[in-house]
């Protein structure tokens, strides 16, 4: 562990060294020159930030954000909440054909920008990561996995802020009243499920995944293929990715969210003993269950990173980019993401947040102590165009598959790969 922890920072800041070196000036509003960036702000300055947080997010983002006015008495950050991811991405959308209206950061997820970093509204933040005098490096150093996944055609255009990936929830005191361990593989969750539905009487189902497309996209990677337009959505990997769970809601121990939405809801009845869902998920279980749950790391070898970015809009001026950097540095340091960690569990971004006792010796979540353990193999989602629709499109029809289990695979398989494609096509 000691031996990772010297590693990757410098692993993270030869990759954002080697981004600013490809960097193109013009695009960017930047210089190829690491340093000759703006590196202080002398002058009264105010920067707009557009995201989507509520509730105990908001209260926490409103913190860190007096908190740092405190620290920059010249920068000045007006929060603007548009309450949701969807209204966020719509707003986005609709203001990107006037970008003067634009503000200067934004939370996204890259999928969402990538027509902007066409079409040069984005600033490649490569030089600011990598400047000497005010970069990010050493233990400070993001994870190289979520620095990447925050690129767009090679260029560090986002900045990795409120990440989260997938666990495994189980119903600990099940599991020992049955004598089940705790599966640490798609075979051995299998087979776990299974025993769970014959020990109950088929009156406890045994696991389920709630995001569908995350369970396909990992599944494969694990299988070696990467969800993209030249993915053989009926190939033999993908059909043993979909007969996995396919044959497990048909026989009963397996099931999806359905109605639900979300698994929490029938793992609170204990009418599930496992699933995999979100790290942050863990807040949404009922604090009232009367049984212990725990919290273990996904059963695969790779998992995907999820939450957004902060991205820098081009029609910022001089001094608003180098104010939103620096509140952008001041988000993600290593202090303030184990705050934010510990407030919304979401998962520290910086190698040393990943690993602080502050955050892994938590009084109040189970997650930290096993997220080092699931994050070893974290990738991002492909993006190119249409990869955004296309992955909301593999949510609908692995919802279609799975919704049929007597239906004939083949054919269920068939009938959404026209689907998939026409959607990569569009």
């Amino acid at each position: 562990m000691k031996l990772k922890k010297l590693v990757l920072p410098l692993v993270g800041l030869a990759a954002v060294t080697t981004l600013a070196a490809c960097s193109n000036s013009k695009s960017t509003g930047t210089s190829s020159n690491p340093s000759s960036i703006q590196t202080s702000v002398t002058e009264d300055t105010t920067i707009t930030f557009w995201h989507a947080m509520t509730g105990s997010s908001l209260k926490t983002l409103e913190k860190m954000t007096k908190d740092f006015e405190a620290a920059h008495p010249k920068i000045h950050v007006k929060l603007e909440s548009q309450s949701s991811y969807p209204s966020l991405q719509a707003k986005l959308t609709s203001t990107m054909q006037s970008p003067k209206n634009l503000p200067t950061l934004t939370q996204a997820y890259p999928g969402w920008l990538y027509n902007a970093s066409k079409s040069d509204m984005l600033v490649d933040q490569a030089n600011f990561l990598s400047n000497s005098e005010i970069g990010i490096s050493g233990d400070e150093s993001i994870q190289p996995p979520l620095l990447k996944g925050a690129q767009l055609d090679g260029k560090q255009y986002g900045i990795p802020f409120n990440k989260s990936t997938e666990v495994l929830y189980y119903n600990k005191t099940l599991l020992d009243e049955y004598g089940i361990k705790v599966p640490t593989t798609k075979d051995e969750l299998k087979e776990a499920a299974q025993k769970v539905w014959k020990k109950s009487n088929h009156t406890i189902v045994g696991a389920g995944f709630d995001s569908l497309n995350n369970y396909y996209s990992i599944s494969m990677k694990d299988s070696g293929k990467e969800f993209n337009k030249e993915l053989d959505f009926t190939g033999s990997e993908s059909q043993s990715t979909i007969n996995y769970y396919f044959n497990g809601i048909k026989e009963g121990y397996f099931r999806i969210a359905g109605s639900d939405q979300y698994l929490n809801a029938p793992f609170d009845s204990k009418k599930l003993a496992f699933f995999v869902g979100s790290s942050v998920g863990e807040s949404y279980l009922n604090k009232g269950i009367d049984f212990e749950y725990g919290v273990a790391a996904r059963p695969s070898k790779n998992n995907v990173q999820q939450g957004t970015d902060i991205y820098m809009f081009s029609s910022a001026d001089k001094n608003q980019q180098t104010a939103a950097y620096l509140y952008e540095k001041f988000l993600v340091s290593t202090k303030e993401q184990v705050y934010w960690a510990t407030q919304t569990g979401y998962m520290p971004v910086t190698n040393a947040g990943l690993t602080a006792k502050e955050y892994t010796e938590s009084k109040t979540s189970k997650v930290p102590a096993i997220i080092e353990k699931t994050t070893k193999h974290l990738f991002p989602l492909p993006i190119a165009d249409n990869s955004d629709a296309a992955y909301s499109q593999l949510t609908a029809s692995m919802q279609a598959i799975l919704s049929n289990p007597k239906g004939n695979l083949d054919d269920l398989m068939d009938a959404q790969a026209k689907q998939l494609k026409s959607v990569w096509n569009q």
